[in-house]
């Protein structure tokens, strides 16, 4: 039976709102990797409650929220269900048209369900038409959220002959490309250990014709929609939604294992009477808690600068990758503790605590928490110019 939810307008709101859908979506997480996404029904909730539009503009009927309610937001439904937690940050893409004209973006929105999926790496090529429009051809992997998707803002490079374009000043034409679900076909390749429940199919264009007002480019130009949360550079808008996913699966790992070491035993003694469990549970606490209080006092202190009207500086954007990187790592390292701990009841699909180790590790291989991306921080820091700054 699907819930009705009054639309969030304050941070308490929005996290009252995640909090009354999370029972809901963790009693069907199983329902969700069985039928390989969300369930539609929990999509409408989640739409009708705003947990779709935390950073689409308010002046297109989003909720424009702060970063660290953001995080707090997918915190709470990635503790409930990791495959809701990450399909959700990822359809969080309505944002994206805040880059459009405002005439385009509603028109986008107004399809329904209002979930844009999206894969950014450009990864198919545009043919610049003679009536001024995009000839797409391509195929996107991990395009999550995909069966759930009214609209797709994919990565392209737009070509000139066999090669990138380039434009002013002298970088390669990149741009995400909003297409409508009828245009696209999706593959069913999502075969995967964990995150079955979010549908990250491949998908296809072939020929598809994109009108230039269709296009945008996030990455290396300024929204047209004007807002503190629009001044923060592209991937630091990512980083705010990947943050909450790995934080929100190690808490319901923890709170897991903590329910379970109360009557689980070996031997004489529950697993909650061990040293060597008790150390560990108390490590892992620490881990965690201190990953949630470095990526809420990194945001709070890039959103206190943004607010007082100042830019967003390269040392923010390296901070905001930071924060998030050691949230993956820290929330990877919580998880497998108590795994390796839990004995062979955790091993059953049926067990919450499995589901945290498989969906955890598959979000820690998103490309937004490559080592190759975290070296851009280490540059920074180490004062060796970062050769792609707009990639933080």
């Amino acid at each position: 039976m699907t819930q009705t939810a009054e639309r969030p307008t304050t941070r308490e709101d929005a996290l009252a709102a995640a909090r009354a859908i999370a029972p809901a979506v963790a009693d069907r997480a199983q329902e969700g990797e069985r039928i390989g996404c969300l369930p539609e029904d929990l999509l409408e909730t989640m739409s009708a409650a705003g947990l779709i539009d935390l950073l689409l503009p308010a002046e297109y009927g989003g909720l424009e929220l702060d970063p660290s309610t953001v995080v707090d937001v997918i915190t709470e439904l990635s503790r409930a269900d990791g495959s809701a937690g990450f399909t959700v940050l990822s359809l969080n893409s309505t944002f994206f048209v805040a880059w459009l004209e405002a005439e385009v973006a509603k028109s986008i929105l107004a399809d329904r369900p209002r979930a844009i999926a999206t894969v950014f790496a450009p990864l198919g090529k545009a043919y610049p038409e003679a009536g001024g429009g995009l000839r797409v051809e391509g195929r996107w992997p991990f395009n999550t959220g995909c069966r759930n998707a009214s609209w797709f803002a994919n990565g392209v490079m737009v070509q000139d002959g066999d090669k990138p374009a380039i434009v002013p000043p002298g970088r390669p034409d990149w741009r995400l490309v909003f297409v409508p679900k009828a245009d696209v076909e999706v593959m069913d390749t999502w075969a995967v250990a964990g995150l079955k429940g979010t549908g990250s199919n491949d998908v296809r264009m072939n020929g598809v014709i994109v009108p230039p007002e269709y296009t945008a480019n996030p990455i290396f130009e300024p929204a047209r929609v004007d807002g503190p949360v629009f001044r923060w550079s592209f991937f630091a808008l990512m980083g705010v939604l990947f943050a909450g996913f790995p934080l929100g699966i190690a808490r319901r790992a923890l709170d897991e294992f903590v329910a379970m070491a109360e009557h689980k035993s070996r031997g004489s003694r529950t697993l909650a009477e061990e040293q060597s469990v008790q150390i560990t549970v108390a490590r892992a606490e620490g881990r965690l808690g201190a990953a949630q209080a470095y990526v809420h006092d990194v945001l709070g202190k890039a959103w206190d600068r943004t607010l007082a009207g100042d830019e967003m500086t390269i040392d923010d954007r390296a901070s905001v990758r930071l924060a998030t990187g050691h949230a993956i790592r820290a929330g990877v390292e919580v998880v497998d503790s108590v795994f390796r701990l839990a004995g062979g009841s955790a091993l059953f699909d049926h067990s919450p605590l499995q589901r945290c180790w498989r969906d955890i590790n598959a979000g820690s291989h998103h490309g937004y928490f490559s080592e190759y991306h975290e070296t851009r921080v280490g540059r920074a820091q180490l004062g060796v110019p970062v050769p792609d700054p707009w990639m933080m």
